[in-house]
């Protein structure tokens, strides 16, 4: 997929173009300061994605957003997640990065790039599919416990230990949230916090920094947040 990167800060520039250059499957075209230049090169060049900062002079990402006609596919790039939720109902608006922008946040953001520009409808239905009967064994005194993603609500950090919480039991297991989250399919989970991994299917409601599950308030972090807007199906 080929795309072009709109920053006004060339580290940043810089900092997303190595990111991309880690994708075979994103080539960076062009780069450019500010939205008046991306404008003027969209006029003769087609492209697939742009990688778009929200706060820069002369015209900002948001009015560059309003300015386009027929927009490609846009991540936004930006310190700010306070346009977060507005963002999101874009359809042309994929993903929100919130800078620093981590490796393995970026990689997540590629995942769904290919999932887009990539992937046909009936491979993701397949995969969906696989996913609802897939299931996750865990190991309780010496004794394989099967439990399936869809009974599992939330996983919470303690230490050296983690605790899977379901409808009816919390089960104490020595892991950690990473390497439980390599076991958990993306399509269902998502790390909300530090100390938190959540079901998507479980939410009752979310307000302000938290999520609720069953009775259970959930911290959401700041970093967070963004893609846990991105991925629920808002009206």
């Amino acid at each position: 997929m080929k795309c072009i990167i709109v920053d006004d800060e060339q580290s940043a520039r810089a900092i997303v173009k190595e990111l991309c250059r880690t994708i075979p499957e994103i080539e960076v075209v062009a780069e450019f300061p500010n939205a008046l230049e991306a404008l003027k090169f969209l006029k003769y060049n087609q492209i697939d994605l742009i990688f778009l900062d929200i706060h820069m002079p002369k015209l900002t990402g948001v009015d560059f957003i309003e300015t386009v006609t027929n927009p490609p596919k846009i991540v936004l790039t930006t310190s700010d997640t306070e346009f977060a939720i507005e963002a999101y109902g874009y359809e042309f608006i994929l993903d929100y990065l919130v800078k620093p922008i981590s490796a393995e946040r970026f990689h997540k953001c590629a995942i769904k790039l290919h999932n887009v520009f990539c992937k046909s409808a009936s491979d993701f239905e397949r995969e969906s599919s696989l996913a609802e009967d897939d299931d996750l064994y865990i190991n309780i005194d010496r004794r394989l416990i099967k439990l399936k993603f869809h009974d599992i609500q939330l996983i919470e950090a303690k230490g050296d230990y983690i605790e899977i919480q379901t409808k009816n039991e919390r089960y104490r297991v020595h892991s950690t949230l990473k390497k439980i989250k390599e076991k958990l399919p993306e399509s269902r989970f998502l790390q909300v916090h530090r100390s938190y991994i959540i079901n998507f299917a479980q939410i009752v409601d979310i307000q302000d920094n938290s999520v609720l599950i069953e009775r259970n308030v959930i911290p959401i972090s700041r970093s967070n947040r963004p893609e846990l807007m991105q991925r629920l199906n808002l009206l």
